[in-house]
């Protein structure tokens, strides 16, 4: 929980900040740029299951 309130805390400075200077937010700003990074956590996970699974 720790790590997700430091995630939480730097992206809230990091958006304020970049804001503040006028720059373009650094993330995908559409659903399509989120739900890849979705899509890249859960082919990591997937991926380690199955090493775990056939491999241990």
């Amino acid at each position: 929980m720790y790590e997700v309130i430091i995630a939480t805390v730097t992206g809230l400075f990091v958006g304020f900040l970049f804001s503040a200077l006028k720059l373009p937010i650094p993330a995908p700003p559409y659903l399509s740029g989120v739900m890849g990074i979705v899509g890249i956590y859960l082919g990591m996970h997937a991926y380690q299951q199955i090493i775990r699974l056939f491999f241990s």
